[in-house]
């Protein structure tokens, strides 16, 4: 559990109202919780999932140190079956969920799992030598949440036209600024087939207003 606000005293109000009704350790100011790494500085705070992202590499049994700037190559589209199937499935579909996880601090490689996870009910070895290449994109990045900020939203959408191979359906992409921090984003495939970049855009918007609306 975290319990966090403004009011140091209102804090330990609460902690001692909850110690009194359960058995609870006060592990003291917020550092890791659930795989999630926190540090704070005068300016702000960090998260990020360094050591999750070590476990994961070390898992993956990646043989060298080799590191790709980027997660996925530009404009590259995917075929559901253009290769071999691979002989056992289930490192393809835990690396892949694993790396779900990861995005949640990870809004680089949204894309990638999105499009790498749409194979996990039937990888192929293409499907597994680009799921490497994230793995390899993994150095270290934070997301950084300054303690003096506005509370104005801004907002960015993007599309990709008829990217899926399979079925010519377009990407939705968003991201949500609440002020200096990125406090929301999103790759979705569209539901319906665009005619248009045009029309795919709009989806995208769509999609945005959505949650800048719920937020």
């Amino acid at each position: 559990m975290i319990i966090t606000g403004d009011e140091s005293e209102y804090i330990a109000f609460v902690k001692a109202r909850l110690r009194d009704q359960f058995l609870m350790t006060d592990l003291g100011p917020l550092r890791y919780f659930l795989g999630i790494e926190v540090s704070s500085t005068s300016d702000g705070f960090y998260i990020s999932q360094e050591k999750y992202i070590q476990d994961l590499l070390a898992r993956a049994a990646l043989g060298d140190e080799r590191t790709i700037e980027t997660p996925m190559e530009l404009n590259i589209k995917i075929q559901p079956t253009n290769g071999d199937p691979l002989l056992d499935p289930t490192r393809y579909r835990h690396l892949v969920g694993s790396l779900v996880y990861l995005a949640v601090t990870r809004p680089d490689i949204s894309y990638p799992v999105h499009i790498l996870s749409q194979f996990v009910s039937a990888p192929i070895t293409v499907h597994y030598s680009h799921l490497l290449r994230v793995l390899r994109g993994m150095i270290a990045r934070r997301l950084f949440f300054p303690r003096s900020s506005s509370l104005q939203l801004q907002c960015y959408s993007d599309a990709t036209w008829a990217s899926d191979p399979s079925n010519c359906r377009s990407l939705s992409a968003y991201c949500v600024f609440l002020g200096g921090s990125l406090i929301a984003w999103k790759t979705k495939k569209q539901t319906t087939i665009s005619r248009s970049s045009v029309e795919a855009e709009l989806r995208a918007m769509a999609l945005l207003t959505a949650e800048v609306t719920w937020l």
